[in-house]
């Protein structure tokens, strides 16, 4: 990747389209950034690509004719795809509510699984203060997830002392 296509309007935009494009932030133009990914995640991206290809620039998501899929779809689609994923007692929460909060989940979730903090600032493109700062509060149920831990690590210390030592 480098370059990126925000959205933002023809109002919004230098040249009157609905995306300007623009290069990876904080980065020359031009320049690429390697983005490491585990094994699992280069099986399903290849899997995507046979099964989908590319768009002629090289995009993974296109729409039929090939061109920048537009807010208002992907818009559409997540909230149909988030009322049938999500439990019904979690579609009225926050949780998931934009597609972007992928990005949030993803990166908190590898915190969470002990992920060096380093290694996951530098896959995601931000600095490490970035992403303690805005990451890594956001997982579902989190409270709970911490209790267990907690507990776990305690939980020798709950035991009566054996009367043979």
């Amino acid at each position: 990747m480098h370059r990126i296509l925000p959205q933002a309007g023809k109002r919004w935009t230098d040249t009157g389209q609905y995306h300007d494009e623009r290069g990876l932030k904080n980065r020359p133009p031009g320049e690429t950034r390697v983005v490491p990914l585990p094994p699992n995640l280069v099986a399903l991206w290849c899997e995507h690509v046979a099964t989908s290809g590319t768009a002629d620039d090289g995009r993974l998501y296109f729409s039929e004719r090939g061109g920048i899929i537009n807010y208002t779809t992907y818009h559409r689609v997540w909230h149909e795809t988030r009322d049938l994923a999500l439990p019904p007692a979690l579609t009225s929460t926050p949780l998931a509510k934009r597609p972007y909060d992928l990005r949030h989940s993803a990166l908190s979730t590898r915190l969470c699984a002990g992920a060096d903090p380093a290694e996951v600032a530098q896959r995601a493109g931000n600095s490490v203060e970035v992403l303690l700062s805005r990451y890594a509060k956001c997982l579902y149920d989190r409270q709970s997830i911490n209790n267990r831990r907690i507990e776990g690590l305690l939980s020798p210390y709950d035991q009566p002392p054996d009367p043979d030592q």
